[in-house]
């Protein structure tokens, strides 16, 4: 059976200004397992190559295959196009079964089917196990319902069976790094480049995050089996730097301490960026040097907002001491610090722009990113802001860089004039200008410069795309009646 894996084209920032591309790795993830029960298995990355869904359909189409999967890391936002891919595949194929996956058919795969017809299949969850289970099923011939994890369509009455058990041994199923075969995915200033999971979801009850919903326990991969993949990638595939795809990596001190070491002895000379707690690396204090000799050379904190209140009420379990803490103990190891920060989660005012500010500054972070609030409806969050009216109905933008939910005492010009200003008064603030040109390390100088460089165009692409751009909606819509 031949199967087409698609990483269909996407509008976020991440995809379309770097000009440098991760592979995907939930699609690969996917792919392994397949090819090792004897599939023939392909990559269309069309989000690689931005191509046109012309193109994309042609090349299927010529290709032949008897499944395609689709998916995307940035579901939402790349639903309606996976949706335009398909009806066209559909249109010129019916033979062709389609099958798409990802955070937010998960949870929309009622309307998906009702929406979609072309759309055969949705995984439910985590792909790798369902997936095969669910291929062999389809080559057989026996029934859907006995598949745990989908929905689907029979006799125009929509199913969801079941749902599937999570993975209890993330090590079962390995990840078909073949796929990348015909890419140069780089990162980090277009070295060979990446992604990887230590672990899957997350312990924290953040109402606005949906990881401990999707992945609903979470996970590691054993430390050394690990570190014996990551030397693998590095000697066969010439790869350089790994991010690290995890939302809080550390959890478990212990095992992430054996990961850390585990790399360490392989003296591979990588370099590592991630995201992580910041009172995880408070707690990390007496081994953080473990965290630098590793290969470490950022992390992206998620600081969120400057109101005690509001971070209780997001239940984002962290304090704004020990996020200062984890700065200046990053700075101390020599790791850079990535603060992101969330406006939305209030009703701001000008003068809570200007607090914010001043707590970024007190901060200190080597980077900063500021995101905009954006309400997924199966985080608990949702429930609490369902009411608000919205002004963003291009789903294609709900990537956390466009302003979604509407603002009672700002408007959404007044509201990204701030975001910029922030932006640029941390980033040409003397002490951060300082570090860019004369830090004492030459790889963060490096570092700090390639991420300043993609700045520079990411803060005018965002002027430029909102003032000129983007189609704010005049209609008055509440969040609850667009997500229907």
């Amino acid at each position: 059976m031949k199967i087409t894996i698609i990483n269909p084209p996407h509008l976020s920032i991440g995809s379309r200004l770097p000009n440098e591309h991760l592979p995907p790795l939930g699609l690969l993830s996917i792919g392994g397992p397949l090819i090792d029960e004897g599939y023939e298995v392909s990559l269309l990355d069309a989000d690689f190559y931005n191509y046109k869904i012309d193109l994309i359909v042609s090349k299927i189409l010529v290709a032949k295959p008897d499944i395609i999967l689709l998916g995307h890391s940035g579901s939402t936002s790349a639903q309606p196009i996976i949706n335009e891919i398909t009806k066209l595949i559909r249109q010129s194929n019916s033979e062709i079964k389609i099958i798409i996956g990802g955070v937010f058919p998960t949870y929309h795969w009622k309307e998906i089917l009702e929406e979609n017809p072309q759309i055969d299949v949705i995984v439910c969850g985590e792909g790798e196990e369902i997936c095969l289970n669910l291929i062999k099923t389809i080559e057989s011939g026996a029934l859907l319902e006995n598949v745990k994890g989908i929905a689907f369509r029979k006799n125009q009455n929509i199913i969801k069976t079941e749902p599937a058990e999570n993975i209890k041994n993330l090590d079962d199923f390995r990840i078909g790094w073949e796929l990348m075969k015909g890419y140069n995915y780089t990162y980090w200033g277009k070295r060979k480049a990446v992604v990887i999971q230590f672990s899957r979801g997350c312990p924290y009850p953040c109402t606005y995050c949906g990881q401990s919903f999707f992945w609903k326990k979470w996970r590691h991969r054993n430390p050394q089996l690990l570190a014996d993949e990551i030397e693998m990638l590095h000697y066969k595939y010439g790869i350089e730097v790994i991010n690290f795809a995890d939302e809080n990596p550390s959890s478990n001190p212990k095992a992430w301490k054996e990961f850390l070491i585990a790399l360490i002895s392989k003296n591979l000379k990588l370099i590592l960026v991630g995201s992580i707690r910041a009172d995880n690396i408070v707690r990390d204090a007496d081994f953080l040097h473990l965290y630098k000799k590793a290969g470490f050379e950022r992390f992206l904190l998620g600081i969120e907002n400057y109101d005690e209140i509001v971070l209780e009420k997001i239940k984002k379990a962290g304090t704004i001491s020990k996020d200062k803490e984890a700065i200046q103990l990053l700075r101390k190891h020599g790791i850079l610090s990535m603060a992101t920060y969330v406006v939305g989660f209030g009703e701001e005012k000008s003068r809570d722009f200007y607090n914010s500010l001043k707590q970024l500054l007190s901060y200190d972070p080597d980077q900063i990113q500021l995101l905009y609030v954006t309400p997924h409806k199966w985080t608990p969050y949702f429930e609490e802001v369902k009411n608000k009216e919205i002004i963003l109905t291009d789903q294609r933008k709900w990537d956390y860089k466009h302003q979604v939910i509407a603002t009672q005492y700002l408007k959404p010009w007044i509201v990204i004039i701030y975001v910029k200003m922030i932006e640029i008064i941390m980033q040409i603030r003397p002490i951060a200008l300082k570090r860019l040109f004369f830090h004492n390390e030459a790889r963060l100088r490096s570092a700090m410069a390639w991420y300043t460089k993609i700045g520079r165009r990411v803060w005018f692409w965002e002027l430029y795309q909102f003032f000129f751009v983007t189609k704010l909606s005049k209609e008055k819509i509440k969040l609850k009646d667009f997500w229907k």
